[in-house]
């Protein structure tokens, strides 16, 4: 299987595509809109993305092309984030004087900047790919930070290990495929749905007042603007669901109060022993 991800080889997101598809083909993608445009034009099997942070919260340009995209989520998995600092063999940390890395994994190591002020945090454009351009570079005064993987993928050293601020540090990841292909898994217990509602008051609560009637249990809602609609909105949900029945209640219940209702997946929820260290 080929399977796309947004950023370079040993990222994270490789990380979980691999933990869908032990032995996948990784297709590694600069942009997101690149990684559904493979998948759209039959270039790859399907996408690993990450939907959502415990601590930065939703990836929301995801949300928007999940919508705008003809695909469904066929399954989910969860991936403990532990940073590194990653450097050349045989550089020393103190050595290090800039460190490279996404804004969202410096903002997530800020202790350690702290505890080495003479190390200057650079916004980078990935993780894996922080530690990537080191080779290029030749610079025994940069470092990276990333996965252990992103390490052993580019034959560099880790430094310090496990530099996040917060060890409970998961990201939620969907497998996505192109609707025609996609298939409900045995056993799926959880759902992602996307609505519009119409543009009065009272119609977020009757189409939630109206799941909660059927004992619908909601584990998300995020909501996002309508393009070239000020102050209109796309909501999206999870939720828990049981049998096959149960899962088409909830998209009637939601088309008889919402404008445009689109069923975004049907999938197995991601269990707690999938946390698995990063």
């Amino acid at each position: 299987m080929k399977i796309a991800i947004q950023g370079e080889p040993g990222a994270f997101s490789h990380e979980a595509a691999l933990k869908f598809e032990p032995g996948a083909e990784i297709v590694p993608c600069a942009l997101s809109t690149e990684v559904f445009a493979a998948l759209d034009a039959g270039k790859v099997d399907a996408a690993a993305i990450p939907i959502e942070n415990s601590l930065a919260g939703s990836v929301l340009e995801h949300f928007d092309l999940l919508l705008k995209h003809d695909v469904r989520v066929v399954r989910e998995t969860m991936l403990r984030i532990r940073h590194n600092l990653i450097a050349l063999p045989g550089t020393t940390i103190d050595q290090i004087e800039r460190a490279y890395s996404h804004p969202v994994a410096l903002a997530q190591c800020r202790r350690f900047f702290a505890e080495h002020p003479q190390i200057e945090a650079v916004p980078f454009y990935d993780t894996a790919g922080s530690v990537k351009q080191l080779a290029g570079l030749n610079n025994h005064h940069a470092a990276g930070i990333a996965s252990r993987a992103a390490a052993e993928f580019y034959h560099a050293e880790i430094l310090a290990a496990g530099i996040e601020d917060n060890p409970e540090n998961y990201t939620r990841f969907f497998l996505v495929r192109r609707a025609a292909e996609a298939t409900v898994e045995p056993g799926a217990n959880k759902m992602s749905i996307a609505f519009t509602l119409e543009h009065r008051p009272g119609s977020l609560m009757a189409a939630l007042a109206a799941l909660s009637a059927q004992g619908t249990n909601l584990t998300k809602i995020e909501s996002r603007p309508v393009h070239g609609k000020p102050w209109e909105y796309i909501f999206y949900v999870d939720c828990q669901i049981g049998a096959a029945a149960e899962e088409d209640r909830v998209l009637q219940v939601l088309g008889a109060h919402c404008g445009m209702v689109k069923e975004l997946g049907r999938y197995s929820e991601a269990r707690g022993a999938e946390k698995e260290t990063a």
